[in-house]
């Protein structure tokens, strides 16, 4: 088919945002698709029969040497134009996926070799948005209708106190806020009933058996940041603070590679020190229980 003499040409692309601590990763084209440097998104062409999911997780890792998780949602562009390289009338429906890689994937760098991609790099978004570096339109348009996956997460959390010390487990560098001291606990899982799921945590956490008392509150926290996993989220946690007992013993965390990476028993007197800085859930749950 042509139109006004030029050949037309329809393409259909697969493409992912991957952003990050106020970072995207982007891809910068080959000189034989643009004289001056310009960068876009990782992706491109879906081969006929293939999924456009499985499109996007091939491309990513040919341009980058990362492997890519995509989300089930998807954001489509059609654009058309004149492509002066080939003379022809081009159709570009391009499917832009929100994506992520693990956070301690390694430096991205070109897998394929003469292709449409010469280079990789994380730029800050700060950037991006300002012109400092030079992005095509599917960039500009694709962040645009970019946001965070809103993820809502219920978990539990035990107050066990002995004497003038609380029982908290630390964050591992795998969990949000790693660093912090908090309470022993975690995810409810899906069919658990809170009570199965704090034994279950505190058991993991502390190496303790732990027998379950009332529900002194219920508390929770909304921010948005970069998941452990890698993904840009929109998170709520909502946490049901119980009061608990656990059998005499020395704590110790029985859980490998998990979010806590320590657990002691920590006077009240030293919490918010530098040693012992705690999460929000640790001075909630202490009000709880004293009601102020």
């Amino acid at each position: 088919m042509t139109d006004g003499g030029l050949p037309r040409r329809q393409r259909i692309g697969a493409y992912a945002v991957i952003a990050r601590d106020g970072m995207v990763l982007l891809c910068r084209l080959a000189p034989w698709l643009s004289e001056t440097p310009l960068w876009t998104l990782p992706g491109g062409g879906v081969e006929f029969g293939e999924d456009p999911r499985d499109a996007v997780v091939r491309e990513v890792q040919e341009e980058t040497g990362l492997d890519a998780m995509i989300g089930d949602t998807a954001h489509v562009h059609s654009v058309r134009f004149h492509a002066s390289n080939s003379g022809t009338d081009m159709h570009s429906v391009r499917i832009v996926y929100d994506g992520w890689v693990p956070r301690d994937a390694p430096e991205p760098h070109v897998v394929e070799r003469d292709g449409s991609t010469v280079d990789v790099a994380w730029f800050p978004l700060a950037d991006v948005a300002s012109g400092a570096v030079t992005v095509s339109g599917l960039v500009s348009d694709a962040l645009a209708a970019h946001a965070p996956a809103a993820r809502q997460r219920l978990a539990v959390y035990a107050l066990v106190r002995r004497g003038d010390e609380v029982l908290l487990t630390r964050i591992s560098a795998t969990g949000a806020h790693p660093g912090a001291w908090t309470l022993p606990g975690g995810g409810v899982d899906h069919g658990e009933s809170p009570a199965a799921a704090l034994v279950r945590e505190v058991r993991e956490e502390t190496g303790l058996e732990a027998s379950v008392g009332d529900l002194l509150g219920v508390h929770d926290e909304h921010f948005t940041g970069t998941a452990p996993h890698g993904r840009e989220e929109d998170f709520h946690g909502v946490h049901l603070v119980f009061a608990a007992t656990v059998v005499d013993g020395v704590p110790a965390v029985q859980e490998v590679a998990g979010t806590t990476d320590a657990v002691a028993w920590v006077p009240l007197a030293e919490l918010g020190s530098g040693t012992f800085s705690v999460s929000e859930v640790v001075t909630a749950a202490l009000r709880m229980r004293t009601g102020r």
